[in-house]
């Protein structure tokens, strides 16, 4: 009997594409859309996860660019607490889709943020990357002065990059009532009081959030004469901290992940230049059962993100004087009989990764 299941590849099917497989080796979880050009400018930005993917970048030997680099000689503790090091340009974690359409059109001069200024204890803040300067700024003018230098550091990377690797962590966000301006971080958070009369908590939908991606790739279009550079999206496998919905945390993490999901998908369907690396899909599937994460079940641990890496260069191969090309092992191994990793190698995310949403466990009142 002929069907149309009759001729797919096992990959195609749960028991031959997940059950039977090891977590570490999944074959066909990737397939690359173009290659990646030894050359090319690649610019990283994105949520916390992201800045996972831009160290592994670089630690072999792409061109990943930075277009703010820190001052010489600072250890490399210092360098990410100030934001230095973690992504292309000194912004920050990006979260949200409206946060990156943002800041692309206030780089290219047709938007500015509601309240930049945020304040605590006499101390100033920039409200879209308020944890770049931990200590704040002296002055709103030495912030502005600041951020006006940024912007004009974004523009070149905008303008340069041959690809984009972007990773979507978070449908929710707040807003300011009067503009629709969004934050990384509620007010109040990190710096900046809330008022529930100015600010507002936003969820996103799928359309929404497809809406303002397709409105990035216009400002970026306009600002490159046209011409758009290759993009892959990634979606962050880190459920969320803390959630300002109704729903339980949980329930709130699986809508945020399905909508970003969702979005990206349709984004990489629709447009030939985007390309979906499914680092989320890897790192949740239920042939790890939960192995990936610290014991907190939120942080990622670090081998598990070289899994992740090892997938993605697996299909990405390049032949770099000085570095040697992944390959990923097929284990049988099965994750119950793992061995417990040691502290070091459970490290959480905040050890090495710089991420404001986990401020927000500062605020949970349960014994």
């Amino acid at each position: 009997m002929k069907s149309p299941y009759s001729s797919l590849p096992g990959k195609s099917f749960w028991r031959t594409g997940v059950a039977e497989n090891s977590p570490l080796h999944l074959p066909g979880i990737y397939t690359k859309k173009w290659p990646i050009e030894l050359n090319w400018e690649i610019a990283t930005a994105g949520s916390c996860f992201a800045q996972h993917i831009s160290r592994n970048l670089k630690s072999r030997g792409l061109n990943v660019i930075d277009v703010e680099p820190a001052p010489e000689g600072l250890p490399e503790s210092v360098l990410r607490k100030y934001g230095y090091n973690l992504y292309s340009a000194r912004f920050g974690n990006i979260y949200t889709v409206g946060q990156l359409l943002q800041i692309a059109r206030e780089a290219n001069g047709c938007f500015k943020p509601a309240h930049l200024v945020w304040k605590k204890e006499n101390r100033f803040f920039d409200s879209q990357r308020p944890s770049v300067e931990p200590d704040g700024f002296e002055t709103a003018e030495e912030l502005i002065a600041n951020r006006r230098f940024h912007l004009s550091r974004v523009l070149q990377m905008l303008k340069s990059m041959d690809l984009f690797i972007f990773t979507l962590g978070l449908t929710e966000t707040f807003e300011d009532i009067g503009t629709g301006t969004v934050y990384p971080t509620a007010p109040g958070t990190v710096a900046g009081e809330f008022d529930p009369s100015i600010f507002r908590f936003k969820n996103y939908n799928v359309f929404e959030i497809i809406k303002e991606f397709e409105s990035f790739l216009e400002t970026l279009s306009s600002l490159r004469d046209g011409s758009l550079p290759k993009i892959i999206l990634t979606v962050s496998p880190v459920p969320l901290t803390a959630t300002c919905s109704t729903e339980h945390v949980l329930s709130a993490t699986t809508y945020s992940k399905s909508v970003l999901r969702s979005a990206s998908g349709y984004l990489s369907n629709k447009y030939e230049f985007i390309d979906y690396f499914p680092s989320y899909e890897i790192i949740t599937n239920q042939a790890a059962r939960g192995v990936n994460y610290s014991n907190n079940l939120r942080s990622v641990r670090p081998e598990s993100v070289e899994v992740v890496m090892k997938h993605f260069f697996s299909e990405h191969q390049f032949a770099m004087p000085g570095a040697q090309n992944d390959e990923v092992v097929a284990e049988t191994m099965n994750p119950e009989d793992r061995p417990l990793l040691d502290n070091e190698a459970t490290r959480s995310n905040e050890d090495y990764v710089k991420c404001e949403e986990v401020l927000l466990e500062a605020f949970n009142n349960a014994k």
